[in-house]
């Protein structure tokens, strides 16, 4: 039987040239807790004195709060703010020092900011506070005592006027601050960046050289060029009814090369009644997956033995433990250890798939204090730290499970996450346009499934298409982006050198070969676009 076990991977040095861009630092920073700060990105926006080089100037307190500035060993000066006690006895949170801003309406900014804070380790979130009054949380991050971690964050401002930018914790620490920065972005300065990076990481510049039987190379050969499977995986959540409906067939595999089964290998589908399993279901939505090269990502919830041997070497990915920062079921049952002894055992019955780890709200709720990406990072390194899992296929599962995002946030979450370096998916993705765009142009995001299944009595939170798989709005909106990332020259002419150039998206393509000189015959060759790191390995030469 065919193996569904095909997974392209993006270069570590697209990766960096990612960083260079868009943040100007090294990813590595953003999870090691270091004993002094680095310096603030972009010198610090519009912050001033970000650093604290020159004391509290441009920075405020609260009443009745006392802050002040303190220094490290080496000299270093951040700014050090005592938390305020209630008199009332009544819980207040735990402020750092504000600075007033000034909003530019239609603007994404990028934040970041060091923190440490007085004791044990503690939620800290960025806030900033727009000119209707509005307080957005623009990140937050699990800062420690002794060291200093980083928050990176965002938001976007729709409207002019002044504002604050603060830190905020419910725990009753002492908030330390150093290194602050705030970059505005026009949206068109973003998009821009956006489509630079897509362009460089999803795309390459392919050399053809047609040759003739003698070796020479063939002016004004007409080179046709048919894209046959798009390198970038995109898919959708796809169910039963496909079984029964060739209109649903049609409609699917024409357009998605990646697929999620929303419900028909999870427990209760195979096994509603104890200790009676029945795959035919499951069998047969696999068997039309594979008929169409149509990859699998599959859940795997306990069934270790059953499911995963079921399976093994038929699907790419496994999501393993799932949403496992905001829940615990295994741990209360087994001990501390019980997760990353489960990938363990899902490792030894499938070496070749990818164990994911998916996880919702860290990309989309800055505010949610249990998956944000330095939590993320540290339970993804708890499971390779397990006796046995350092050689495991591990990879960053991202539901995205948005309602308005905020772009600049996933940004950085997804920069963030990037040093794990690891297959990186946005699995669930539930709001589509700048979403998909966000993560079609990130070169650590390895492929993106959308949560939008079509039912015959109604889809859950959005549908592509109606009951007669006529696209509905969001379903052309689909399409579009599909169209738009497949676009390249279809056809192309040879120079006097036998050459032409051919800018194209990774995929699998035929190239058919044809000149006057060869009548009605044409020579048709198989060639595969991707991010190839040497120049050669993106020549071709045709010999006709």
């Amino acid at each position: 039987m065919e193996k569904v076990l095909v997974l392209s991977l993006i270069c570590i040095s697209l990766c960096q040239g990612w960083v260079v861009q868009s943040l100007e630092y090294d990813h590595t920073a953003s999870i090691e807790c270091l004993r002094d700060p680095m310096k603030p990105l972009y010198n610090g926006g519009i912050i001033q004195n970000g650093e604290f080089n020159s004391g509290l100037m441009g920075w405020s307190t609260h009443r009745d709060i006392k802050a002040g500035l303190s220094s490290s060993p080496s000299g270093n000066k951040f700014a050090v703010v005592q938390r305020a006690d209630s008199l009332s006895g009544a819980a207040v949170p735990s402020r750092s020092v504000y600075q007033k801003i000034q909003l530019q309406g239609d603007t994404h900014y990028s934040l970041s900011a060091w923190l440490q804070v007085s004791a044990g380790a503690a939620h800290v979130k960025a806030f900033v506070k727009t000119p209707n009054g509005e307080r957005v949380v623009a990140g937050s991050v699990s800062a420690q005592s002794g060291c200093w971690s980083m928050l990176k964050g965002g938001m976007t401002a729709y409207s002019s006027g002044p504002g604050q930018i603060f830190f905020e914790s419910d725990a009753p620490v002492d908030i330390w601050l150093d290194s602050v920065s705030l970059q505005p972005f026009t949206f068109d300065e973003w998009d821009a960046h956006r489509q630079q990076s897509a362009a460089k990481v999803r795309r390459s510049t392919v050399r053809v050289v047609v040759r003739g039987a003698d070796g020479a190379p063939m002016a004004n050969a007409t080179v046709i060029v048919e894209l046959l499977r798009a390198g970038f995986p995109f898919g959708n959540a796809l169910t039963k009814e496909i079984l029964d409906l060739p209109a649903y067939e049609k409609w699917f595999t024409s357009r998605f090369t990646v697929a999620t089964f929303e419900n028909e290998m999870k427990w209760y589908s195979n096994e509603w009644a104890q200790n009676n399993e029945d795959y035919r279901v499951a069998d047969a939505m696999l068997k039309l997956a594979q008929k169409y090269n149509i990859k699998l990502k599959a859940a795997m919830q306990k069934r270790l033995k059953s499911v995963v041997t079921r399976y093994a070497g038929k699907v790419i990915h496994w999501d393993v433990v799932n949403e496992n920062l905001h829940f615990n079921f295994f741990e209360t049952k087994l001990g501390p250890n019980a997760s990353p002894m489960i990938y363990n055992q899902v490792g030894a019955l499938d070496k070749n798939a990818i164990l994911f780890m998916n996880e919702f709200n860290t990309l989309e709720q800055p505010g949610d204090p249990n998956p944000v990406p330095s939590k993320y990072v540290a339970k993804m390194k708890q499971i390779q730290s397990y006796p046995g899992n350092s050689a495991l296929k591990l990879g960053v599962g991202l539901e995205s499970h948005f309602s308005t995002p905020n772009i600049p946030y996933m940004r950085s979450a997804l920069d963030t996450l990037a040093q794990l370096k690891l297959p990186m998916w946005l699995t669930e993705v539930k709001f589509l346009e700048q979403v998909l765009r966000e993560g079609y142009a990130h070169p650590s995001v390895n492929g993106m499934i959308m949560w939008a299944a079509w039912h015959a009595k109604g889809c859950y939170v959005m549908c592509l298409t109606d009951n007669s798989f006529k696209n509905l709005p969001v379903g052309t909106l689909v399409d579009k982006l599909i169209a738009e990332w497949k676009t390249h020259k279809t056809a192309a002419t040879t120079g006097a050198d036998g050459a032409v150039e051919l800018d194209l998206p990774h995929g699998d393509y035929n190239l058919t070969v044809s000149h006057p000189s060869l009548g009605t015959n044409a020579t048709v060759r198989a060639m595969t676009v991707d991010a190839a790191p040497l120049a050669s390995e993106r020549l071709i030469n045709i010999k006709v």
